[in-house]
């Protein structure tokens, strides 16, 4: 709980340099700006135009375009990190056996917002009917913009190359995926990646970092029930849907019960039933539908199978038939050990500590940013964001959702200190 943590007002910002904080206004001007203009996925026209203007700005080289809305900015370092050949009598030559390939390290933000109407009564909310930054979207972006910012007037304090990518379509259907089949990860080849979401669920000042799993497979089904309709006073002519359905819906609970491992976490969720119209009419069809979620990836097997079993089974029972469509949407967002360690190593040096790092933080709600982590060694974290005493908790995906704007600048500092650290 929210409580059990260090009020917000207690954060050190005397942590994060002065250059940063002296950025933050812009970092709230952007925020606000993409907050009053939120975009479905796929559909970010507006916000990729305004990051490609800002990068453009700055003189950023950056592609964009990619996977319809999607961009990828690249900043190389002037730092040398090669040794230098002594006795030369310049001091400048390097020896040929030496010379290693610049590292690459990404950086993802997610750019979209969701089909919600926003009930916040402040200057900046949206402008577009029915879609609201309810997730923190509009948040990450300016966070990844503020960090090109930096890097690109700091370009000799790394020497490798920065790549930035803003990703649309995260809520769904999935940017991810077609960013990195797009080739976002090539040329130069990225060799880790690292990105961030603000989270309501933790506090202003704190982080929540954690090797693994952090966050779970996001999985849904539709099963679509077909019996025999007819009145409901002459039930024995029938072969009654809901009946089946109904007993699919308590029976799917006893795969987390007796087919998963009690060690291991995992959910099956029945969200919607639908079926029938009258109430003496015994109905024909039923159709139900779910969300599984899971940290094990061993269970992206075992459990679409026994849905399957489970429902064929009680199908089978009362001579009713079914189709059934699963989809396997995200697979779990797994951190690497070692990149996981060096943001938790930089977060150490920006919050307090222990309480600021909450290393056992996880969550059943599912990312795409798990397809950057099966692709390349990388480490996704929360960045605390709630702040109770300024009415700014709700959940994500409220339409009252809101953070505190302190945590753009923290997320800033903690992305440059990530770049420095990552090629120390």
């Amino acid at each position: 709980m929210i409580s059990t943590f260090p009020n917000a007002a207690a954060v050190d910002l005397s942590r994060i340099r002065l250059e940063i904080r002296s950025l933050q206004p812009r970092l709230v001007e952007w925020r606000r700006k993409l907050h009053q203009h939120p975009e479905l996925g796929f559909k970010e026209n507006l916000t990729a135009e305004f990051i490609s203007q800002k990068l453009s700005e700055w003189g950023i080289t950056h592609q964009t375009g990619i996977a319809k809305t999607g961009i990828v900015a690249t900043i190389e370092g002037k730092k040398s990190s090669f040794p230098l050949q002594k006795g030369d009598g310049r001091g400048i030559a390097l020896e040929q056996s030496h010379i290693q390939k610049p590292k690459v390290l990404a950086i993802r933000a997610d750019m979209d917002a969701l089909p919600i109407q926003e009930e916040n009564d402040v200057p900046y909310r949206s402008q577009h009917d029915g879609i609201m930054h309810a997730c923190g979207h509009d948040g990450h972006t300016a966070i990844a913009l503020g960090t090109a910012y930096y890097l690109s007037q700091h370009r000799e304090a790394f020497p490798g190359t920065v790549k930035i990518i803003f990703q649309p379509a995260e809520e769904g259907p999935g940017g991810a995926k077609p960013m990195i089949e797009a080739g976002v990860l090539n040329n130069p080849d990225v060799d880790a990646i690292i990105g961030l979401h603000l989270w309501n669920n933790l506090p202003l000042g704190t982080l929540g970092i954690r090797t693994g799993a952090l966050m779970a497979a996001t999985e849904s089904f539709i099963c679509k029930i077909y019996g025999k309709g007819g009145h409901g006073a002459i039930p024995h002519q029938t072969v009654d849907s809901i009946v089946v359905g109904a007993q699919i819906v308590n029976a799917l609970q006893t795969i987390v019960s007796r087919n998963v491992n009690p060690i291991d976490s995992a959910v099956v969720t029945v969200g919607r039933f639908h079926a029938g119209k009258a109430v003496n009419v015994i109905a024909d069809t039923a159709e139900i539908g779910g969300t599984v979620r899971y940290f094990n990836p061993e269970l992206g097997k075992l459990i679409p199978q026994r849905i399957d079993q489970i429902i064929a089974g009680i199908c089978a029972s009362h001579a009713a038939k079914y189709e059934l469509d699963y989809k396997g949407l995200y697979p779990p967002v797994i951190n690497n050990t070692d990149i996981a360690e060096m943001v938790r190593s930089v977060g150490l040096d920006i919050v307090e500590t222990p309480l600021g790092i909450v290393p056992e933080c996880q969550t059943m709600g599912g990312e795409d940013m798990s397809f950057f982590l099966q692709a390349v060694p990388g480490c996704y974290f929360f960045l605390g964001s709630a702040n109770p005493d300024l009415g700014l908790a709700y959940p994500h995906h409220h339409p009252r959702f809101d953070f505190d704007e302190t945590a753009l600048g923290m997320g800033v500092e903690m992305f440059v200190r990530c770049v420095e650290k990552f090629y120390a």
